[in-house]
């Protein structure tokens, strides 16, 4: 396995799962609750950062696994990673019609702020599960 298909696996286990921690914790609070209340601003900062930090350490750790495989690419390598982020970029552009169709019919901060995170994270997961197939099934 390549560096860079370890590293997509690394980017999508840690935005799913942070993602799915961020959104269990936060949206549990929902029923029976003004949603004005509910205090989502930090934990979604700290889901942002831990998103990240987790990201970082685990991509540090995997090219000190692996030091002869760390930071080599090819021609393939790099033909992937570019049709994956073409995915992440088309995925994220029609999420983002969510946040900003809310943002027009006036919904509440917390709607819009969790839908444009949420469309962040389908495009992230997107990208690298793009990315995973293709080194999978080959290009």
């Amino acid at each position: 396995m390549s560096s860079e298909e370890k590293r997509s696996w690394i980017y999508a286990v840690v935005g799913a799962g942070v993602a799915t921690v961020y959104f269990v914790t936060v949206l549990s609070q929902v029923p029976g609750t003004d949603v004005a209340r509910i205090a989502y601003v930090r934990p979604m900062l700290i889901a942002i950062g831990a998103g990240i930090g987790l990201g970082i350490v685990a991509s540090i750790a995997a090219a000190i696994a692996s030091p002869r495989e760390a930071g080599r690419t090819d021609e393939r390598d790099r033909q992937i990673h570019r049709l994956g982020e073409y995915v992440g970029f088309y995925v994220m552009s029609i999420a983002a019609i969510a946040p900003l169709a809310l943002a027009m019919a006036e919904a509440a901060h917390f709607w819009i702020a969790n839908t444009l995170y949420l469309a962040f994270v389908l495009a992230t997961v997107a990208a690298s599960i793009t990315k995973i197939v293709l080194y999978r099934r080959g290009f």
